[in-house]
């Protein structure tokens, strides 16, 4: 880069804080580190033209997970860490809520819903018995049932009889989410350059140095809120998983109001306004899914359409508008990763695609660390 006198002195002389990454957890890390340190210098990394990964791409889920999927946690997690897990989400959803408010982000409470197919007899009728245990584990937390037995009013096709209904679940819109988390690190004086990608970064004790591309600075402190990008920074512990979303153009009488899952989460829709946002699918074909590339296979994108077609809207016409995907983190555990790397190098990954409810307390925990 061939930067002048004034753009070396104001934005890369004297850096406090740099953290790599625009999205939730950047951003909320940005924040608290702001209040943490009135008079500090933060700088923000992004190397996209918006948030790169998932923070402006994901399906607008305020969701902490539906009864499949916790159920199927426990099978690779103690009780103790899926309990730690929901409160964790549940906390960063309050967080995120109190930050910008529920006008703001267009919170609406309408509750999520998970269907079952007919052919998921066995997934069925697993979560309709475990779910008093499910209640049980996580009545401390609520203080009263979180999911109960309801019968489709929606006009499903092909599913089971009962949906399980879950009252604290809803939607926000993740665009005026991210809009008003930049606003608010704009008026904090708090220092975002777009698409600026991390080379390489070396600690040299007293400060790191950064290099993006040809162009190097130091920074006393090296922040990574990269998820889905994380593979290199965690020796394989973060993978990506590749999200496929499509929505549908409005669709006239919908009455399909909230956040539905299905098949332990790997499918998800919800109406925004008068259409339908569907996304999922990565099951399909794991190993393709596992990129950091984005774009959309015709497989997953067949599957989309027939789910559409035949459960979410069987007797209704509908076009599809518009099709993207967003790059989340995963890994053998779904305990998110904040930890400090060396010296002056943390990092706050893995979100196990529920960074829009983990995402403000992981940013929070990232800015204690230092």
């Amino acid at each position: 880069m061939d930067l002048s006198y004034w753009e070396l002195k104001n934005w890369f002389t004297d850096v406090d804080y740099t953290i790599v990454g625009s999205g939730i957890v950047g951003l909320h890390t940005a924040l608290r580190l702001r209040e943490r340190f009135p008079d500090s210098k933060i700088l923000v990394l992004e190397k996209g033209m918006l948030p790169q990964g998932a923070s402006t791409k994901n399906a607008g889920f305020a969701c902490f997970g539906s009864l499949s999927e916790i159920i199927d946690d426990l099978k690779s997690h103690s009780e103790e860490e899926v309990v730690n897990l929901v409160q964790k989400r549940w906390k960063g959803l309050q967080l995120l809520r109190k930050r910008l408010g529920d006008d703001t982000i267009d919170f609406k409470p309408y509750g999520g819903y998970e269907l079952f197919l007919n052919a998921d007899e066995n997934s069925y009728s697993e979560c309709v018995g475990k779910l008093p245990f499910i209640n049980e584990v996580l009545r401390p937390l609520f203080k009263t049932d979180v999911f109960a037995k309801e019968v489709d009013r929606f006009g499903f096709g092909g599913i089971q009889e009962y949906l399980i209904f879950n009252p604290f679940e809803a939607q926000i819109d993740t665009g005026n989410m991210m809009q008003a988390l930049l606003k608010q690190a704009i008026n904090e004086n708090i220092l975002i350059l777009n698409q600026q990608t991390v080379t390489a970064y070396l600690d040299k004790g007293n400060n790191v140095e950064v290099a993006l591309g040809n162009f190097n600075f130091t920074t006393k402190k090296l922040l990574f809120a990269t998820n889905g990008f994380a593979n290199g920074l965690t020796n394989g512990a973060v993978k990506p998983a590749r999200a496929q979303v499509l929505i549908t153009e409005p669709i006239k009488n919908l009455d399909i109001k909230g956040t539905f899952h299905l098949d332990r989460g790997y499918y998800y829709f919800r109406n925004i306004g008068n259409r339908i946002l569907l996304g999922g699918g990565r099951n399909l074909d794991f190993q393709t899914e596992t990129t950091t590339e984005f774009g959309q296979t015709e497989i997953v994108q067949k599957k989309l359409e027939q789910l559409l077609k035949e459960v979410i809207l069987p007797n209704q016409d509908f076009e599809i508008a518009h099709r993207w995907s967003g790059i989340m983190g995963i890994g053998n555990s779904k305990n998110p990763i904040v930890s400090q790397l060396s010296d002056n190098v943390y990092c706050g990954v893995r979100l196990g695609g529920m960074g829009v409810a983990i995402g403000s307390l992981i940013g929070t925990e990232l800015a204690e660390l230092v």
